[in-house]
Order: C-alpha cells, then sequence, then structure tokens
C-alpha cells in the first residue's frame, strides 16, 4: 500500500477530507520518527497494540562480491525491525 492509497483510506474510513486525513497520516509518522530518534541506540518504540520498533546495530563485516568472489568490507550499520503486537496478528488472521 502506497502512502497514497493510505490517505485515501484514512480520509474515507474517518469520512474526512484528503486533506486533513494527509494531515492526520503526516502527523501520525512524524510522531513515529521523532519516537525513534530519541529512542537510545538499540532502543525500542512501542505504539500501543499496533506493535514495537527496535532498533539493532549490525557490526562490520566481510562479505563477498557475488560476482567476482572477491572479499569485500561491509561498514558497520543500523537496522530497524518491527513486531506487531498479538492483537494486530489476530486482526490480520496471523
Amino acid at each position: 500500500m502506497s502512502k497514497t492509497d493510505f490517505v485515501e483510506s484514512v480520509a474515507k474510513h474517518g469520512k474526512v477530507s484528503k486533506a486533513d486525513a494527509k494531515r492526520a497520516v503526516e502527523m501520525v509518522f512524524g510522531a513515529v520518527e521523532a519516537g525513534l530518534k530519541g529512542a537510545k541506540s538499540e532502543g525500542k518504540y512501542q505504539i500501543g497494540t499496533f506493535g514495537s520498533f527496535r532498533m539493532t546495530k549490525r557490526g562490520a563485516r566481510t562479505g563477498r562480491n557475488p560476482r567476482t568472489g572477491e572479499p569485500i568490507k561491509i561498514k558497520a550499520s543500523k537496522s530497524l525491525r518491527f513486531k506487531p503486537s498479538s492483537q494486530l496478528k489476530k486482526a490480520a488472521g496471523c
């Protein structure tokens, strides 16, 4: 689902204009982004009965170029993981 589709869905289900729905979606995404920025490295940001986001660190490592087979260095990086709540899983039929 694209962001535009999401805004249209919010507008339809909330019975509001697309402009109001877009502002609401932008506020929610902004709040999640601010929460993730405020979370400590390896921190966790939980959204009630929706789920939780967790930042993890990946260490530097050596990989291989699949075309040539030569070793390459891969830099350390951060990754974001999402774990849905049990209520969200149940709603999705999982």
